[in-house]
């Protein structure tokens, strides 16, 4: 029986039913026409390859407001919106690590019962900002692929600028460990208080924020512009120590106070949570001579008291980012001094030094020396090429701000060249090795035009041991990121995807180490 005839006899029989039988051939015979939807198999001779990595992180400095809030006193709302936009653009550009400051100065960018709300937030010391910076940067970071590392100063009580102390802050607190060093306040690093305190604060943010790691800066002892040095007045505790019998030098025993915190404080985020990494960033030459090539006129060794190599050498520590802010070449040459810093890595930790973004321009414009976008891209370039014992390459950009005013356009430079993929982060082989993590169970893998709907859950039991799934792609003959997922995810669409040929889903822990991938093929 034809169309006409199937029609002409529901016609006769009941004039409803043939116009509702109509209807329903014309949709089936226009369906095909307007629906191109096509599901992805499972292929398991499909192998794709292992993911790129490298860590590319940023700072966001909250003292003195230099990357965020623009200013004090702005709104929830206002706030939360400039946080989405660092993060936004972090992610656009392929980046995958925020290092954000949550404590500039015994001060707290998040809910805390041991210090006061910061200044910065809302130009008033202890007042809320009506939410939980942290909390929220965590969990928009994660959204987003990004990993995120509570950023702290472990010495710096209060910084030049007039202010209002709040009642609970240390300088008022605990007056006995307070020093003047020039125009602002230090905890006493030999006190035991200090060393104590600071522990305390990170191991609250350890144990109740969701963080990738935790990270310090250069300022040990102060600078000496900053009233630090050999002037610095710890006399008190270092006349009670040679009482007691103490044999160190004095230089000695302040860097033996240094070093104490910067042990204690790994193995108290080892014992707590293995997996949060634990990064340092200081000066970015140890000592004069070393290597005998660079000139050095700070001892951050010395006159800072930060036996940085050391803390290297020991492995007290999970990456280390020294400051190399110079250019390639000079004086101070970027170039010899990670190499250098490379060659004393004898624990295979990780070696992501600080890029100075914020120097790109013509000297006297701001924080510029003259260098352009492409030696940014030929010192990332440095790091790739000698990788030495670190399981993976990598960098941090000083500072948001630069990288949120594009100077030099280093943003096209960076999409266009060295961050033309996406990478993941690279694995922490001491801290785990995505041995028994759960594959994915794919329920739906299906192209309708140029997006692919990918849904899945995880297998088994151990679902908590996910930390993120990353999404790779087939081009061609060439696998690439698609897109890093938090645990929690379980689905996504990837768009123009007109010419993926396959797709694939693999479970990340983390210290970075991948379990079975599932791969589809069209």
């Amino acid at each position: 029986m034809n169309l006409s005839s199937i029609i002409k006899y529901h016609r006769d029989c009941n004039p409803t039913i043939a116009s509702l039988t109509l209807v329903l051939l014309l949709l089936a015979l226009l369906l095909p026409l307007t629906t191109h939807a096509q599901d992805f198999t499972p292929d398991t001779r499909l192998q794709p390859s292992p993911p790129l990595r490298e860590f590319r992180g940023v700072w966001v400095a909250t003292v003195y407001n230099i990357d965020w809030p623009s200013r004090p006193g702005l709104t929830a709302a206002q706030q939360q919106g400039e946080m989405i936009a660092i993060l936004n653009r972090a992610a656009a550009l392929h980046l995958n690590a925020v290092i954000f400051q949550v404590r500039p100065m015994a001060d707290a960018f998040y809910k805390s019962r041991i210090e006061p709300w910061s200044h910065y937030l809302s130009g008033e010391m202890g007042k809320s900002p009506g939410y939980d910076p942290l909390a929220f940067a965590v969990y928009e970071a994660h959204r987003r692929g990004l990993e995120l590392h509570a950023w702290f100063n472990p010495y710096r009580a209060k910084t030049g600028s007039k202010m209002s102390l709040h009642k609970k802050h240390v300088s008022r607190s605990q007056k006995s460990v307070i020093r003047k060093a020039g125009k602002g306040l230090w905890m006493d690093p030999s006190s035991d208080f200090t060393r104590e305190r600071m522990i305390t604060v990170v191991m609250d943010v350890v144990k109740r924020y969701d963080v990738d790691g935790i990270h310090i800066d250069d300022y040990f002892y102060p600078y000496p512009e900053a009233g630090g040095g050999a002037a610095f007045n710890d006399s008190a505790n270092w006349n009670a120590y040679q009482k007691n019998g103490g044999q160190l030098k004095r230089a000695d025993w302040r860097r033996d106070h240094v070093n104490r915190l910067v042990r204690e404080l790994y193995a108290s985020i080892k014992r707590a949570k293995p997996q949060v990494k634990f990064g340092v960033s200081p000066f970015g030459i140890w000592k004069p001579g070393y290597p005998s090539t660079v000139e050095g006129r700070l001892d951050a060794h010395g006159q800072l008291y930060a036996d940085s190599r050391r803390w290297l050498h020991e492995g007290w520590l999970d990456y280390i980012s020294p400051q190399l802010y110079w250019q390639t070449q000079g004086p101070q040459s970027f170039t010899s001094l990670y190499n250098w810093w490379q060659s004393e890595n004898s624990k295979g930790r990780h070696l992501w030094p600080g890029i100075a973004i914020s120097r790109i321009g013509r000297k006297g414009s701001g924080e510029g020396d003259g260098r352009s976008a492409s030696e940014i891209l030929t010192q990332i370039n440095t790091t790739r090429n000698n990788r030495g014992s670190s399981p993976g390459t990598g960098h941090i950009f000083w500072n948001e701000k630069a990288l949120r005013r594009n100077a030099g356009k280093i943003q096209q430079s960076l999409l266009q060249s060295s961050y033309s993929e996406r990478a993941l982060v690279p694995a922490s082989p001491w801290l785990g090795n995505g041995k028994g993590m759960p594959q994915a169970v794919v329920t739906q893998a299906r192209l309708n035009g140029d997006r692919i709907s990918l849904k899945w859950y995880p297998e088994g039991k151990r679902a908590s041991s996910v930390r993120w799934w990353v999404i790779q792609v087939l081009e061609g003959k060439h696998w690439r990121i698609a897109s890093t997922l938090p645990s929690a995810a379980t689905g996504i669409d990837v768009i123009n995807a007109k010419n993926i040929t396959a797709i694939s889903i693999r479970p990340v822990d983390a210290a970075g180490g991948v379990g079975r991938a599932i791969a589809l093929r069209k």
